[in-house]
């Protein structure tokens, strides 16, 4: 038996988490058993690392070593979640995964593509998800909704120039990997958002 792996993307305020949940009521409501989890974090050692990684201020977290957190985090979430679930025919559903660390760390932070490339094949020996939803708006957008829920995070305290160059990361993966990426306006209501990932979700279905 083999489950599927979907993921969500995008910057904040696109409503990831919320959309993930939405796509896991479908994936049950289809009949198949469904794993909803986040990077970084999944396990609990992972969720350790996501908290470093977002809200440890009483040290600065260079790019690198906050490109191999992310990375740590994931071999962790992989061998102890995700595959396991995969093997026993379970979807997993997915807020953010690999493509975030190429827009964030790659994109947002400036750190070589090839050495993100290098450490996804180290660590993913191949996984990848079978379907991504990129959630897309202009960062204006996000980081005005993002504003409105919660205390910043340490991402979400960086310029819009940041997270305009994080955009961009994202547009070009899914232009790169047209067969896996379905982008989505996110700028839209909620419920012509979930329109387009209802009618996304049936193909894949």
């Amino acid at each position: 038996m083999t489950g599927k792996f979907i993921t969500l993307e995008g910057i904040e305020g696109v409503g990831k988490s919320t959309n993930t949940d939405f796509v896991a009521d479908l994936v049950k409501a289809a009949g198949h058993d469904v794993v909803v989890t986040r990077e970084p974090g999944g396990t609990p050692l992972a969720e350790r690392l996501r908290e470093i990684a977002l809200h440890h201020d009483d040290e600065p977290v260079p790019a690198l070593a906050e490109l191999l957190i992310m990375f740590a985090a994931r071999s962790l979430h992989l061998d102890n979640l995700i595959k396991p679930a995969i093997v026993r025919g379970e979807w997993v559903v997915c807020d953010r995964f690999t493509d975030a660390t190429y827009a964030y760390q790659g994109g947002g932070r400036g750190q070589d593509v090839e050495r993100i490339s290098a450490l996804e094949g180290w660590v993913q020996t191949g996984i990848q998800p079978d379907l991504t939803i990129l959630l897309d708006a202009d960062p204006e957008i996000g980081m005005s909704r993002a504003a409105q829920r919660s205390a910043a995070d340490r991402f979400e305290r960086e310029r819009q120039e940041f997270f305009q160059r994080v955009r961009l990361a994202y547009l070009a993966r899914a232009d790169k990997y047209k067969s896996r990426f379905r982008v989505i306006d996110a700028a839209q209501p909620l419920d012509k958002v979930q329109e387009n990932i209802r009618t996304v979700l049936n193909k894949e279905l």
